[in-house]
């Protein structure tokens, strides 16, 4: 039985998303592939949103548009073409006036394909856990500690909101750079002091003592986040432990873990609070060097705060932001886009950030494009953290913050590329990468059946 079509009015959402991303309406209706003017019949509830004007939504704005609204036909339609043109999978996509014309004839058939594709897709991510456990020799076992706090973190989309709040709240109340300091002095009865030269520990409160010891070997913006570590810990301890205890996770090295990693937070949210970083990073398109500056913050800092905005009814671009040691191990992942991370071992090769490592204070940007069609503006800078001798190597790892295509044009980085051009093919990861042609192929995908013929000589030496 087909679906009868309700006309689907929703100008105040759509004005809603064109504010939050502070586009002018030129730049929303060139995204979507309308005249001003019908754009701003759609916003003033004059013209019901179209399905290409819907389709067009939620592919320009996936993570931000959500829901396509109450017309069941209509969302039988959009789940329908992110189906049928998914690139990731053989065969070529279908045409879109195609697949209209198939729900509209044939509804049971298209939400069976609807069905069948996001089986699909589950059985994908499912794989991604099983390469994930053979890549980290983990099998069957349970996740180790640092695991369940990462993927807890994914989960929750990398925003805490009773912190990132109470962190803004206290903030505003700052009027000067050295406002934390006196705030542990004069409200916690804190005493900072410098650590001697000899000792390698970043800092060291006293619970007795209230003293609390901090590297005075360390850049300034260190030095303030360990201030704003320990005012957290202060300030928002029962937010912290309320968190933790409604967290489910089984040990209690994971709550630890999360406890600290919620102190960690809170110091990102207390020296970049909210509304002031969201406003100041579409004010200089995501410049890190400018917000760092602005807000006193290390590169890393700036870049992992970028990918925590994800505040309901005010987020910020979706990010993805990760860091890779000299190894090729991913230390820290987030993604607020589609784009998957390896949860263990290295990502794939062609990633520019591999080559940022080699190349410390050099930022390298990127047009890449993963096996699902989706394109992506990576910008990847290699940092060193010196050492207080020589006796002690220095860190050496990179960093990486990107964004769909989409939003390049609010993306500094994307500046120096040609959009639309050519991109890198990139993946998750050779066992479950399904490129054919790639080069820098370590082995097969799982489960693939192999072929080699002995009298071809290839960069790979077989197909599959």
């Amino acid at each position: 039985m087909e679906h009868p079509r309700r006309r689907l009015f929703a100008g105040a959402r759509v004005r809603d998303l064109r504010k939050r991303l502070a586009l002018p309406q030129a730049a929303l209706a060139a995204r979507l592939g309308v005249s001003v003017s019908y754009l701003s019949q759609i916003e003033n509830e004059e013209r019901p949103l179209t399905p290409p004007v819907l389709i067009a939504l939620t592919r320009e704005f996936p993570q931000l548009w959500g829901e396509v609204g109450e017309d069941e036909a209509t969302a039988d339609l959009v789940r329908a073409i992110d189906a049928g043109t998914d690139s990731s999978i053989p065969g070529g996509a279908l045409d879109e006036a195609a697949i209209q014309r198939g729900v509209e004839k044939h509804p049971a058939l298209a939400r069976r394909m609807v069905a069948l594709h996001d089986a699909w897709r589950r059985s994908q991510a499912q794989l991604r856990v099983l390469d994930d456990r053979v890549e980290s020799g983990a099998g069957t076992a349970g996740s180790l500690p640092w695991e369940e706090v990462r993927d807890w973190y994914q989960a929750e989309g990398n925003y805490i909101d009773v912190l990132d709040r109470a962190a803004e709240s206290l903030a505003d109340t700052f009027d000067h750079p050295r406002a934390i300091e006196d705030r542990l002095r004069d409200t916690h009865d804190v005493k900072i002091e410098d650590a001697r030269d000899d000792d390698t520990r970043l800092s060291r409160f006293a619970t007795d003592s209230r003293r609390l010891t901090v590297s005075g070997l360390l850049p300034p913006e260190s030095r303030a986040f360990l201030l704003a570590h320990r005012l957290a810990v202060l300030e928002f301890g029962e937010q912290m432990r309320a968190v933790a205890d409604a967290s489910g996770l089984a040990s209690p090295a994971a709550r630890e873990l999360l406890s600290l990693g919620l102190a960690n937070y809170a110091a990102g949210a207390l020296l970049m609070p909210y509304t002031r970083f969201r406003d100041t990073a579409r004010e200089v398109r995501h410049d890190i060097d400018r917000l760092r500056q602005r807000f006193g913050a290390s590169f890393e800092q700036a870049c992992h705060r970028l990918s925590t905005l994800q505040r309901p009814g005010a987020q910020g671009i979706p990010f993805f932001f990760c860091r890779v040691d000299m190894a090729g191990n991913i230390t820290k992942r987030h993604s607020a886009t589609r784009l998957e991370f390896a949860r263990f071992g290295g990502a794939c090769p062609l990633w520019v950030v591999h080559e940022a490592v080699a190349i410390p204070d050099r930022i390298l940007v990127q047009l890449a494009e993963t096996p699902d069609g989706v394109r992506y503006v990576s910008m990847a800078k290699g940092l060193v953290k010196p050492s207080a001798s020589y006796a002690r190597p220095p860190r050496r790892y990179a960093v990486a913050l990107g964004c769909e295509e989409t939003h390049a044009a609010d993306f500094v980085y994307a500046d120096s590329l040609r959009t639309g051009g050519i991109a890198t093919p990139i993946g998750t990861s050779c066992r479950i990468c399904p490129r054919t042609g790639c080069d820098q192929r370590a082995f097969p995908p799982a489960a693939s059946e192999i072929r080699i013929d002995p009298d071809v000589r290839a960069p790979v030496p077989y197909a599959f």
